[in-house]
């Protein structure tokens, strides 16, 4: 009798316990993916700005030529210069 009325109580709480514990496992997993891909677009992000800051680089290395072979004044490449800044 004693170990009916164990049972009785002993498994209900012990089911309980188990499902907060699956439901809790799931909602970590589900926000782990979730910022795994934030992480990523976050990346993409990085390397598209680093390959904006190459382009941007090679063109004023382009127009600092121009100036010094004297196909650009003084005047048009700031001006240049200004531009692909903004």
């Amino acid at each position: 009798m004693e170990k009916i009325i164990f049972f009785s109580l002993v498994l209900p709480i012990f089911g309980f316990v188990l499902y907060l514990g699956i439901n809790a496992i799931m909602k970590g997993v589900s926000a782990k993916n979730a910022n795994k891909e934030n992480d990523d677009s976050g990346k993409n992000e990085i390397e598209n700005s680093s390959e904006v800051n190459k382009n941007l680089s090679k063109e004023l290395d382009k127009l600092n030529n121009l100036l010094k072979e004297g196909v650009l004044t003084q005047e048009e490449f700031e001006k240049a210069k200004k531009k692909l800044l903004d």
